[in-house]
């Protein structure tokens, strides 16, 4: 029987069978088959065939209409090593993955994330890569891609440097702006009623100091390229996701215990 089961679940996870088309092949009910697939326990959330080595690891959390799925990724071996299924993304949680990754013996040269405050710092001596892609969003909700003010125009003229540049030229680019426009930016409105006042450039602002928190962190795959290739985003941790999220769509209305059960069939294969 737990053969059958574990075909079902092959054709079903891997070959993107529903159950329906699974019944008709065997001849027999959706319901008997709903029912073996049930029996199916979770797999186990670690990649047991591949033996530790060196990598450069990406993590990133993604979310479903149920649940978060965080995932610790080699973007060297293009292969996921682990997997948590969460509510919300901490960096509790992607430091317990990356500590559990160290002590099964894995050898971890490079970190790269989409920048959650604080993640950069939790293994100060594992080199840390801010997604250049996520930072460029970023400053784009602050910002807009169609900047009115003629101060956001040219910092987004900056940002669009950001993947093709130095950490050198950027910063100096970067400190230009601030001088040019720093009375701008420390410009403030009162409000006529409570008597506060609060700066009027506000989302400038918010464009700016995120780039100056973040910019240690930018250009670590250019100082470091020496050991291992980092990327300087975790766009190929998004494109596994939206491959994963396509092989979950064939199940759409499937349970939370089915699509776990779903991305535990085929996270690893």
């Amino acid at each position: 029987m737990q053969k059958k089961i574990q075909s079902f679940w092959k054709e079903y996870a891997i070959g993107k069978q529903t159950q329906q088309q699974i019944a008709n092949k065997n001849k027999v009910s959706r319901e008997l088959i709903n029912k073996h697939l049930q029996k199916r326990e979770v797999q186990s959330n670690k990649n047991t065939n591949i033996p530790p080595q060196k990598i450069v690891l990406i993590v990133d959390t993604t979310y479903f209409e149920q649940f978060g799925l965080m995932v610790f990724r080699s973007s060297n071996l293009k292969e996921s090593l682990l997997w948590y299924e969460v509510v919300h993304e901490t960096n509790e949680l992607y430091r317990k993955g990356i500590q559990k990754l160290l002590d099964d013996g894995w050898e971890i040269l490079g970190i790269v994330a989409d920048g959650k405050p604080g993640l950069g710092v939790l293994f100060p001596d594992i080199p840390f890569q801010k997604c250049q892609f996520h930072q460029c969003q970023t400053t784009t909700i602050y910002i807009s891609k169609k900047p009115k003010l003629e101060a956001g125009k040219e910092l987004r003229q900056i940002m669009l440097h950001l993947a093709h540049t130095d950490k050198a030229s950027f910063e100096y680019w970067l400190n230009g702006w601030y001088e040019q426009w720093s009375e701008f930016l420390a410009e403030k409105t009162t409000n006529p009623i409570t008597g506060r006042s609060y700066f009027t450039h506000k989302r400038l602002r918010q464009a700016y100091y995120s780039f100056q928190r973040n910019i240690d962190h930018l250009f670590t795959f250019q100082f470091h390229s020496q050991i291992l290739e980092i990327p300087n985003t975790t766009n190929s941790l998004d494109g596994y996701f939206s491959h994963l999220k396509t092989k979950l769509a064939v199940h759409r209305g499937a349970s939370k215990t089915t699509q776990v059960k779903l991305i535990a069939e085929i996270i690893f294969s």
